[in-house]
């Protein structure tokens, strides 16, 4: 057991060019991973991982996934080689149960995982595990699920969520201004997490006109609640990367602890 909680961590992880680019975002990250205690393990819930029930990966050295298209050799061509943690992966089935939750052998790290990683730890040598996102649109289960992984925090293993707070690519307009539901839910978000008011942000479908034009796939929304579900009583919130990008995807980053 840790002698200190690790911290627990949204990142809004954008374009997958953050990876190789020198900006805001990446910077931010990388001054993230330098100022958080060093992780043992790091357990990571992507927006890019769904599955019909959850699963764990349980491989011992994930592959890279490059799961995109049109972006630069440079990225096609990056290895994220940090080893898995089969260990880890009993630990995760032993927190939620069997019945819940399956070992995965095929999956490894995809984009929204390493991207984020490859600038918070680039030594690639901190064990990661991936848990995929059942494919429910009930915010209430994805929340559970995760406050039942609040020990893995007392073990030092850092928990992770990557994913857009608002991600609507069909609205796009790179280089246009944040289009005000944006701003707004954005906005909506941050106050419910600073009144530590989760109940809204569970039940974001009655939430309004502007919460369905920034959740309108909700796979980059979800990885949000389980990283609010283990927020503690005592603990503040930091935000980062207050921005909303190409008008329609916010790059808020979140951390408790």
């Amino acid at each position: 057991m840790s002698e200190k909680r690790m911290p627990v961590l949204f990142i809004g992880h954008g374009s997958p060019m953050n990876a190789i680019e020198e900006n805001e975002f990446s910077q931010t990250w990388q001054t993230l991973g330098e100022a958080l205690p060093y992780p043992k393990a790091i357990l990571s819930i992507s927006a890019h991982w769904e599955t019909p029930s959850t699963q764990v990966t349980g491989m011992a050295a994930p592959k890279t996934i490059h799961d995109f298209y049109g972006f630069p050799r440079e990225l096609n061509e990056m290895q994220y080689p940090a080893p898995g943690s089969p260990e880890l992966a009993k630990r995760v089935i032993q927190l939620l149960g069997s019945e819940r939750v399956s070992t995965d052998q095929r999956w490894g790290l995809d984009h929204g995982t390493w991207s984020v990683l490859a600038r918070m730890y680039p030594q690639a040598d901190i064990p990661v595990v991936q848990l995929s996102l059942g494919q429910t649109r009930e915010g209430q289960f994805h929340y559970d699920l995760g406050k039942e992984l609040l020990s893995l925090r007392d073990e030092g293993v850092l928990i992770l969520g990557s994913g857009n707070v608002v991600h609507n690519l069909g609205m796009a307009d790179p280089g246009g201004e944040a289009f005000p539901w944006a701003i707004e839910f954005d906005q909506q978000v941050k106050e419910c997490i600073e009144k530590k008011d989760h109940h809204p942000l569970i039940h974001f479908q009655q939430m309004g006109r502007s919460a369905l034009l920034s959740i309108n796939s909700a796979e980059h929304y979800l990885p949000l609640l389980y990283i609010l579900a283990l927020q503690q009583p005592d603990e503040e919130v930091t935000f980062y990367c207050e921005k909303i990008f190409w008008g329609s995807l916010s790059m808020r980053c979140v951390q408790f602890g």
